[in-house]
């Protein structure tokens, strides 16, 4: 399975931009998508995970109220709707996935799948 994320940009602090991770490749199997990001001299940090049915999502708190991550299975998508941006959000997002399940998916080490990350900015 190869993950391909797009949708960063540019915006102005409180503007919405929509992040896309599409999986290509052997997407018959399940898996629970991830949403992480980057900031420059950080560690990579936990956004948002989302089960293979939807029915279960987990985010960081300091997103809480302004993300949404979701799931279109018959596009092989999962989306990552951030509203209310601030300066802080700037970062590289990333996409990843894990077929496993049971594991603690606010950790960069559960996935083994990652996509190639995709610029926010956010300006004050």
């Amino acid at each position: 399975v190869q993950l391909q994320a797009s949708g960063g940009g540019l915006v102005q602090a409180g503007g919405s931009l929509r992040l896309s991770c599409a999986a290509s490749g052997r997407t018959s199997s399940r898996y629970v998508m991830g949403w992480f990001r980057q900031a420059p001299g950080k560690e990579r940090e936990f956004v948002a995970s989302i089960t293979w049915t939807g029915s279960s999502t987990s985010y960081v708190d300091s997103v809480k109220g302004r993300f949404t991550i979701s799931g279109d299975n018959a596009k092989n998508t999962v989306y990552l709707q951030m509203n209310s941006l601030k300066p802080e959000d700037t970062a590289v997002y990333y996409c990843a996935a894990t077929p496993f399940f049971g594991r603690d998916y606010s950790k960069s080490s559960t996935y083994g799948l990652w996509g190639q990350g995709t610029q926010v900015t956010v300006s004050s």
